[in-house]
This record gives structure tokens, sequence and C-alpha cells, in this order.
């Protein structure tokens, strides 16, 4: 069994290869010079459905985040500000991001103690859970860090997760990460950028 007992945030030396920290890029959070790559792994929704990690984030954003429901601090107030940020933009570009809450406790976080969490944030942001051994590797392939700690005296298992946010584009490639800390408002002017590149980017594509 394990459980979970803390959130660390990563040394940024360590938090991801192809991390650029630019004051001239106009960017609040770290643009990634090699973008990560969302894996094919599917993983369990809120209602109990299977979710695939590459199909099923059709967004032009999807941001990401590694916690867990029990979590008495830095879980709650990322998540806090993931809200915050979205309800800063407005209508059309709200409805161009998504949300993913990844359990990185998901001996207790089934789908319905995820539901009841995510529903005091915003409903439609989505909880997934599933087997650990997935959990890490998602975790990995997004450069968040989720370690098994310390043997507790109950029997479980400390488990450590970096804190940082993710952005997922829909070509499931991450560009850019923000760090615990980002304010609502330089996470939504970050969001809104990006929405704009990728509006001019389809808008492009799609001229004769």
């Amino acid at each position: 069994m394990l459980s979970l007992a803390g959130c660390a945030a990563s040394p940024e030396g360590q938090l991801t290869s192809g991390l650029t920290v630019r004051d001239d890029d106009g960017m609040h959070g770290a643009v990634l010079n090699d973008k990560y790559v969302m894996p094919d792994v599917k993983l369990t929704a809120t209602d109990g459905s299977s979710y695939s990690l590459t199909d099923d984030t059709t967004d032009p954003l999807t941001l990401v985040f590694f916690g867990y429901t029990r979590c008495p601090d830095i879980c709650q107030l990322v998540m806090a500000d993931i809200a915050s940020a979205l309800t800063r933009l407005d209508e059309s570009a709200r409805e161009q991001v998504g949300m993913l809450f990844i359990t990185s406790d998901p001996a207790r976080d089934d789908p319905q103690a995820l539901r009841t969490y995510l529903d005091r944030f915003d409903p439609a942001f989505e909880g997934l859970t599933g087997p650990i051994s997935q959990i890490v590797r998602v975790g990995s392939q997004l450069g968040v860090q989720i370690e098994k700690g310390a043997k507790l005296p109950s029997g479980g298992y400390e488990v450590v997760h970096g804190t940082q946010i993710v952005a997922v584009d829909e070509k499931d490639r991450a560009p850019i990460v923000w760090t615990q800390g980002i304010s609502p408002v330089d996470l939504a002017e970050d969001l809104a950028e990006l929405l704009a590149g990728v509006s001019t980017s389809s808008t492009a594509g799609s001229a004769p």
C-alpha cells in the first residue's frame, strides 16, 4: 500500500532537461527546448471510464498536475491557483483549456474521491487514477518525479512528487512548465499567449 505523505518541488536542475528560462521570451513559465511527449497510457477517469492520455486530450491545451486529495497544503494551493487563472481567461479561451489532476496516491484516491475533491475547484476538471507504476511512468515522461520514500510505521510508504504544472498541446507535446508558486495572473497571461499562438498557427495552416 502506498500512503502519500508530502509534496516536494524539485530543484530546477533536476526538474527537466531542455529547460529554458529567459527574460526575453515573454513567458512566465519555463519553455522546453525539447518538448516532453505525453505517453500513450490509459488511466481511469472520475466516472470510472478508461481515459487515454493521447486520444482523449483533444483540447488545444491541457494542464497536467500530479497531486493527491489528502494533501494538506501545496496541492490545494496549486489547484486553487489554476482555477483562478482559468477564470481570468475569456470564455472562448477558457473552453480551449483542459485540466487533468493525476493522483500520486492511487491507493486512496479512487474516482469518487477525486471527483469530490475536484468539484471544489472546478467541476470541469478531470481526475485520473490507476496503477502507481503507470502513474510514475507518465510523470517521468512529463518531467515530474514521483518517488517512493521512507517506510511508515503503518506499513505504507511516503510518496513525494514534483509540483510543477505541465501544459500539453493537442499534438501530445509539452512546450512549457510552470513551477509551484506561479501566480494566477502570470499563468493566465501565459495561457492566453499560448492560445494566441495556437490560433495563429491554425489560421496559417488553413490558408490557401
